[in-house]
């Protein structure tokens, strides 16, 4: 049975969060003795997990990279997903909005989903293209959302940890899923799917209520 993270898998994901913590190593100490960075990375850490859009996704992520990608493609998503969702949190917290962040987030979610269903077996380089592009919009909702705190590398790296916990959490759903009935794996992106297109159909309903 292939496990679930490579060697190269386990590499690609250390580096992820080594580069979230080299942020925070980077940032200075303060009077308080650094207080100030443990509470800004403790709110960082659960950022990820306090949206339905932003955890449905970072979840699908990996579960449709355990469920239909093999080898060095099962670990191309999620660490793409990572990176370009800190660049996506630089780019708000340096002040540039990207447009129509949260149709895009939403957007994601019906894609994730149908990806998940089929159990779509991408290139590597397309799956990390697909993953990463969703999550530069992902990226820039959590860098504008994050508050100013006092330490925003602390915050931003507590972020990409968070991340990182949730597609190891999506990897193992995702490598459940190959082992059972390709109706689960249906299932389970059918549901996301349907949460993307009731993000996506909820403006426009309010819009047509008022």
């Amino acid at each position: 049975m292939t496990p679930v993270l490579t060697p190269a898998a386990r590499r690609g994901l250390a580096s992820v969060v080594l580069l979230g913590f080299a942020g925070l190593a980077c940032a200075h100490t303060g009077a308080d003795g650094g207080a100030h960075h443990g509470s800004s990375l403790v709110e960082g850490l659960v950022h990820p997990f306090t949206g339905l859009d932003h955890l449905a996704a970072m979840l699908a992520v990996g579960a449709w990279s355990a469920a239909a990608l093999r080898g060095a493609r099962a670990w191309s998503a999620p660490v793409a997903f990572a990176v370009m969702l800190l660049a996506g949190a630089l780019l708000a917290r340096a002040g540039l909005q990207l447009p129509a962040v949260e149709p895009a987030i939403a957007a994601s979610l019906l894609a994730l989903g149908l990806l998940l269903a089929a159990r779509s077996q991408l290139p590597m380089g397309v799956a990390a293209a697909v993953a990463g592009g969703f999550a530069l919009f992902h990226g820039a909702a959590h860098g504008s959302a994050l508050p100013q705190s006092a330490s925003p590398a602390a915050a931003l790296a507590g972020m990409l940890v968070g991340t990182v916990v949730l597609h190891l959490a999506g990897l193992g759903i995702g490598r459940m899923l190959a082992t059972r009935s390709a109706w689960f794996a249906r299932t389970a992106g059918a549901l996301v799917a349907a949460l993307g297109l009731f993000f996506l159909a909820g403006p426009a309903a309010a819009q047509l209520l008022n």
